[in-house]
């Protein structure tokens, strides 16, 4: 058998080997050249010599057969019931279909076979000693009865001219030929049951003798309601079948073993099911249950039929995958199942080995539950086709995991279609794998999805976890057992998450609920989502972008202003504050380009306002998109409105509570992706600069990076970058001064056109506000003489000299936009001339400042000297702050300055209001009141 499936890629840990280099399949597995029907053990093909090696062979089956409990338990009691030394005489072996009952049988029928040694048949020995059977005898008849061998219709004459007919001819003839047949020979041709005396005698004289029926129901329900069949009515069968038991239960040496089905698929119609009852009933007067194969006897029952036994030499090797796989489930707790890192299941995959204990789950827990999957045998059928696809494609994976089994593989899917409805073939040629699948498609356009083929091996896991179940109460798998199924050591975990939620939004029938995720049949929500998404127009999803970039201006930053650009119709104010203009979707930016819409309407913006052009150039930067990232944002948009405008119509698309929970998860989810794309698509700040006065004006782009706020990350880093200064001072505000000739040739420059001056041109700093450049001029007057600057409040060009002139530390004053920075050694030259001016007289008069700030002549010819200061001003209640600020500057702190000064000042409130105080706000201005130790307060009623 050839297959043509696709490679699935994956990096996984180096240092360790994959199960193909530890673990080698048996020959016919490998080579693809079994048969399924192989799978399906036929009692009646050994016991005539026609069935395959495996299972012609004593020696080769037993090599093959892992010895369960209840399969050591049946064989040890039919050495000692054979032997005369006790043990059970009939025994029922009752599984779903395909669960090991001819198996089982087979086990049986070569343990006694005549021509092979017992120390040939691996495990018998021990066998023998638990059992306390020193040697089997060699003269023990096997009698095999299976009823798809045998026709009730059609008499079959041996090859010694014997006609037999019935069940009883069939077994007296295997126990002794004609001769014994002759003893029972009218029973046979009258359709009638020998009585049990009759069959005890037969057997007493042919014994030791092992009875082995198979498919009973299916030779007897032949019968139902038929007459004058040669193999005697229904209710003959019935009849010999209670005989039968108990003339064995009367044979010391003789063992009955007999399989019933317990499945309607096997037991078939009316007839089927009338035989299994009586059946049944007959056989639990007398007969011993058998215990079939528990999940993890399976593992080594399916591994020893389809792989060769493990060299003792590649133990270390296969412990190391092991133990690799173990610390990523114990470092990793929160992405996978409960319990993967304990022993318990550490002893499981060593079990298991070269198969994960997932996909065994997944089969014996899920597989099983459909009607056609025969359990063991259909495991063996399956597993079989997956590793010969495997093998063949140089598969190097550590495990064969659910994520591995080949979904796209002609073969593997034949198997896996054997036991759905037709209608799963779509789901997995569109949702699954396959060339022309989502998975595949998004594996192909994600490299980081692409070199693990994460979506195909999510969507594999997803179909073995749920394609069984999906009809149940309870459907899907959960999203670690996904992962667990997925992920090896040296894999991102967290790639598979991605895959995972890529797949679910675009799978058309994957559904999921809560963590649970599963596939159908039917389309669903998801393919209605992904309709409307496609409608969108390029617009609605732009307007649902500028929406979200408008919740920007209410963002924290250091801009005074924050305009979304939308649109050439749009207009960005021109002041003289740093303002971040964030260009809309339709101005992308690419990294190194020269030629971009953001950088050609960023110029545009900068060089105009509307019809007139721009004055303050240098208070403008902008916030661009990335072009190669606005796609995706532009999808996740498209999603979020489909799954938004679905929530909005429940109630009129009548969604059920599952599909309800889903598509207000979608939408939470496609709200956080927003989000996060929002930020990492606009990421381009565009700063304009100019190096020098009469060079052009260049855009350098700046990336942008971080969870923040768009506004808030820009502002941090043109800080961090110093092309946004939110501290400046005075030496470097007099660096700009003298570097650029700011002074434009005068002793002096204006307050108000030098701040013009930094928030026009780009090649000065990017002051952020007013206040920063004020802090930058008071830093100047920090040293006794000013270094940098002095400030004036005026200049009288009359008179040629600076009023208001500080230029002194502790010399207090208010900067106002009509005021003066005066060179530095100017400013000092008027200080120390009026200083000296103003030097004591001999005899002790000191001139009185007059309001323009000169001073006057002394005041008389005799000393007076000033002690006593009073003064009342009214304060404006909606500019208190601001107004006792100026007055404790012009004022206060003068006269606070002067030597042995002791001030009183007091601070008077009076109040009326029209409509009166409430309680609570005279109870509080009371507290304080108290708290601040007001000399006295009080409210009036008149």
């Amino acid at each position: 058998q050839t297959t043509k499936s696709l490679q699935i890629e994956s990096e996984p840990q180096s240092g360790l080997k994959s199960w193909r280099e530890i673990i080698t399949p048996h020959p016919d597995v490998s080579s693809g050249k079994y048969i399924q029907a192989e799978f399906a053990a036929d009692l009646s093909q050994v016991h005539r010599e026609e069935a395959m090696m495996e299972y012609q062979d004593p020696r080769e089956f037993f090599r093959r057969t892992y010895l369960t409990e209840g399969l050591k338990n049946l064989l040890t009691n039919a050495l000692k019931r054979i032997t005369g030394q006790g043990g059970d005489p009939v025994i029922e072996l009752q599984t779903s279909f395909g669960g090991g009952k001819t198996h089982s049988m087979l086990a049986l029928y070569h343990l006694f076979s005549q021509n092979t040694k017992t120390a040939d048949l691996l495990g018998v020995d021990n066998l023998l000693k638990d059992s306390g059977v020193t040697s089997i005898p060699t003269t023990i008849k096997r009698v095999v009865l299976v009823g798809q061998s045998l026709s009730p219709g059609q008499p079959e004459t041996k090859k010694d001219g014997t006609v037999v007919r019935t069940l009883w001819g069939e077994l007296a003839w295997q126990l002794g030929g004609k001769d014994a047949y002759s003893k029972i020979a009218d029973s046979d041709k009258n359709g009638t049951s020998p009585g049990s005396k009759l069959i005890v005698d037969l057997l007493k004289q042919y014994s030791p003798c092992l009875i082995l029926i198979d498919e009973w129901v299916t030779y007897v329900r032949q019968t139902y309601n038929t007459r004058d069949l040669p193999a005697g009515s229904f209710d003959a069968n019935m009849t010999f079948a209670q005989a039968l038991t108990e003339a064995v239960k009367a044979s010391k040496s003789t063992l009955l073993v007999a399989s019933l089905p317990s499945s309607d698929i096997e037991t078939g119609g009316e007839g089927g099911k009338e035989a299994l009852n009586r059946l049944k009933h007959t056989f639990g007067r007398v007969q011993t249950p058998w215990r079939p194969a528990n999940p993890e006897e399976s593992f080594e029952i399916i591994r020893r039929r389809l792989f060769e036994p493990l060299p003792e030499k590649n133990y270390v090797q296969r412990d190391a995958v092991i133990k690799a796989f173990i610390d990523m489930y114990s470092g990793s707790k929160d992405n996978f199942p409960k319990g993967c890192s304990e022993k318990d299941y550490r002893n499981r995959m060593e079990a298991a080995y070269p198969i994960h204990p997932e996909l065994f789950d997944r089969l014996y827990s899920d597989w099983s539950t459909l009607e056609k999957f025969q359990l063991t045998r259909g495991v063996l059928r399956l597993m079989a086709a997956t590793i010969h696809d495997l093998w063949a494609k140089g598969d190097k994976s550590y495990l064969i995991m659910p994520s591995r089994v080949s979904v796209d593989a002609p073969n593997v899917q034949s198997e896996l279609m054997h036991y759905l409805p037709d209608g799963w073939r779509a789901v997995i040629d569109k949702d699954v794998d396959g060339p022309k699948s989502i998975p595949f498609s998004i594996d192909r356009s994600q490299p980081n999805l692409g070199r693990y083929s994460s979506c195909r091996r999510v969507a594999r896991t997803i179909f073995m976890g749920s394609a069984p179940t999906s009809a149940s109460q309870n459907p899907g798998i959960d999203e670690k057992n996904i992962i667990l199924g997925c992920a090896q050591p040296g894999e991102s975990i967290s790639t598979f998450g991605d895959a995972l939620r890529r797949l679910n939004d675009q799978a058309t029938y994957i559904y999921v609920d809560g963590k649970r995720y599963w596939y159908s049949t039917m389309a669903s929500i998801t393919s209605l989502a992904q309709g409307r998404a496609e409608q969108y127009k390029i617009d609605d999803v732009w307007e649902e972008m500028g929406k979200r970039l408008e919740k920007e201006r209410k963002e924290k930053s250091s801009f005074s202003g924050i305009h979304i650009f939308q649109s050439i119709n749009d207009e960005v104010t021109d002041e003289k504050e740093v303002r971040l203009v964030i260009l809309g979707p339709a101005y992308t930016h690419i990294k190194n380009s020269k030629d971009t819409e953001a950088l050609k309407y960023a110029s545009q913006i900068l060089n105009n306002r509307g019809n007139s052009p721009r004055i303050f150039r240098n208070m403008l930067v902008f916030l661009a998109p990335d072009k190669s990232k606005l796609a995706e944002l532009e999808q996740s948009v498209r999603w979020f409105l489909a799954w938004d405008s679905i929530i909005r119509e429940k109630d009129n698309l009548d969604l059920k509570p599952t599909q309800e929970r889903q598509a207000e998860a979608r939408r939470t989810n496609y709200q956080q992706e927003i989000e996060m794309k929002l930020s990492e698509t606009w990421c381009w700040c565009i700063n304009p600069m100019q190096s020098n006065p009469t060079g052009p004006i260049e855009y350098e782009e700046i990336k942008i990076t971080g969870q923040n706020g768009l506004a808030g990350k820009v502002s941090k880093k043109l800080i961090s970058d110093e092309h946004l200064l939110d501290v400046y001072s005075a030496p470097r505000l007099k660096l700009e001064l003298d570097k650029h000739n700011l002074w434009k040739d005068k002793n002096h420059v204006e307050v108000k056109l030098l701040l013009d001056y930094f928030a026009t041109y780009p090649y000065l700093p990017r002051i952020k506000n007013i206040d920063v450049f004020y802090e930058a001029i008071k830093d100047g007057f920090t040293k006794v003489f000013c270094e940098n600057f002095g400030y004036a409040s005026a200049y009288d060009e009359s008179k040629g000299r600076y009023l208001g002139l500080i230029a002194k530390i502790g010399m207090p004053f208010s900067i106002e936009l009509s005021g003066l920075l005066v060179k530095s050694e100017i400013a000092k030259a008027q200080f120390e001339k009026e200083e000296q001016t103003t030097e004591p007289s001999p005899t002790g008069t000191s001139p009185v400042p007059t309001p323009d700030g000169r001073t006057g002549k002394p005041i008389g010819t005799t000393t007076k000297v000033l002690k006593r200061f009073h003064a009342s001003v009214k304060i404006n209640p909606n500019r208190i702050i601001k107004d006792t600020g100026k007055v404790v500057e012009e004022i206060i702190q003068h006269l606070s300055d002067v030597k042995g000064a002791n001030m009183n000042i007091t601070l008077e409130i009076h109040g009326e209001f029209e409509e009166g105080i409430p309680e609570k706000t005279a109870r509080t201005v009371t507290e304080n009141c108290n708290t601040l130790k007001f000399e006295s307060h009080g409210f009036e009623e008149e």
